[in-house]
């Protein structure tokens, strides 16, 4: 059984501070983020802003949302902390493609199936439509959510203050939040597991996100080149800020150092604080994660 169950799932990543207290459950905030083949968790205590734990699980690729239902039960009835009820807030991200910018002044909350069947196929008997408003910019993200897994979140934190957001809404609230203390007019990129995000500002308000499925290691460039030329930036001036699941010397820095020489590294977020027990995580992964404590 249990090797079945290894071959389902794999925590590759887990971190936990020694100020953690159980017992203080009711002032932690719960982070989740799940996506179709991954599921991160942290825990923030809402008092010190302190970061204390953080795990990341790689799941088996699924072929439906019941097998990802099936595979994320499990891991939540296997786990010592996920199933309690005393959080003070529990907010979790999903990753998807089924989502869409609006800007604030067009937004109509009775038009939800309408702004994302412009870029995706929606079955709103399977799936919740949600929308999140953008604190830092002028935006609303519209998004779908598996109706199956909204009611199964619902009903594990009923007592609960629960909110949903899109993955692509923590990166834009975290990114204007790094570029708030750097001057520099930078291009944001964000390397997830089989994707790229890529986000710009305009006098510190969003100016262009958007994310790519990845199939070849060549589509990076192509699309960040895309980009650049409708942004009419220019590659070998415009500085580049990299988050994401990629080392320092990885293949991905290296070849993006080719075509952009100003290209760096972004730092963990300044809003947590972080025990010494942290310094296994590399400070430029983790973004969208961490983000979530940003979005309220």
């Amino acid at each position: 059984m249990e090797s079945a169950t290894a071959t389902k799932f794999k925590l590759i990543h887990q971190v936990k501070d020694d100020k953690f207290d159980v017992d203080n459950l009711h002032q932690y905030n719960l982070l989740l983020q799940v996506g179709p083949r991954d599921l991160q968790i942290a825990v923030v205590d809402s008092v010190s802003n302190q970061c204390l734990i953080l795990e990341d699980y790689i799941l088996a690729s699924v072929k439906s949302y019941a097998e990802l239902q099936s595979l994320l039960e499990e891991i939540f009835e296997n786990h010592h902390l996920l199933t309690a009820g005393f959080w003070k807030k529990v907010r979790i991200a999903v990753k998807n493609n089924k989502f869409s910018l609006v800007p604030s002044s067009l937004f109509v909350k009775t038009n939800l199936k309408e702004y994302l069947s412009l870029n995706s196929k929606i079955n709103p008997e399977k799936e919740e439509l949600l929308y999140y408003k953008h604190i830092q910019t002028d935006a609303i993200c519209v998004f779908a959510v598996n109706k199956q897994m909204y009611n199964w979140f619902k009903s594990l934190y009923p007592n609960t203050e629960l909110g949903f957001i899109h993955q692509s809404s923590a990166l834009i609230e975290g990114v204007i939040n790094y570029a708030s203390q750097h001057s520099k007019n930078s291009m944001y990129l964000y390397i997830d597991r089989f994707k790229l995000h890529l986000v710009t500002l305009k006098n510190n308000k969003l100016e262009y996100y958007n994310q790519f499925v990845i199939k070849e290691f060549s589509e990076y460039i192509k699309y960040i080149m895309l980009v650049m030329k409708g942004l009419q930036r220019e590659q070998q001036t415009s500085d580049v800020v990299l988050w994401g699941y990629l080392g320092r010397e990885s293949a991905h820095y290296n070849e993006f150092y080719k075509y952009i020489k100003n290209i760096s590294f972004g730092d963990r977020p300044n809003y947590l604080k972080y025990g010494y027990v942290f310094d296994e995580v590399q400070d430029h992964q983790y973004l969208d994660l961490y983000s979530i404590h940003l979005c309220d």
